[in-house]
């Protein structure tokens, strides 16, 4: 199994990230705009598109306020993961900020290398989503 980790700061409160994140059906509103340019909800499980194309389905593992922290599962879509597991949570930083955490795993380890390079691009994307908001917001 193949694992990838993103850790980045925000310059915004855990809270503010969280209100993002928390926000499961919006992601390509709120959390990565442009990099998911449409996002569908039902039920527990929302299909994304990406702006190369890729369609995913994504179903809720767990929505958890208390430790401002969303897991998700790829179920469907353009990728067929024999495993997926991802989480994204805002843990508290020095000054006030975010330390945004990300990490997936995945099997085959073949789709590791894709995974990986979508986690970069949207981290990038991600982290200027959410110091906008943030800025909007004070």
């Amino acid at each position: 199994m193949a694992s990838i980790h993103k850790e980045f700061i925000v310059d915004a409160t855990p809270e503010q990230v969280w209100a993002v994140l928390a926000d499961f059906g919006a992601v390509h509103e709120r959390l990565a705009p442009g990099f998911v340019t449409d996002t569908r909800l039902d039920a527990d499980t929302r299909t994304v598109t990406f702006a190369d194309g890729t369609i995913v389905a994504e179903r809720l593992v767990d929505l958890d306020p208390p430790s401002r922290r969303v897991a998700y599962s790829v179920v469907g879509g353009h990728l067929h993961p024999a495993h997926h597991h991802a989480s994204m949570q805002a843990l508290p930083a020095e000054n006030g900020r975010t330390r945004f955490v990300w990490h997936t795993d995945v099997l085959p380890e073949a789709l590791a290398a894709q995974m990986a390079e979508a986690v970069e691009q949207g981290s990038t994307v991600i982290h200027r989503a959410l110091e906008t908001a943030a800025s909007a917001d004070r």
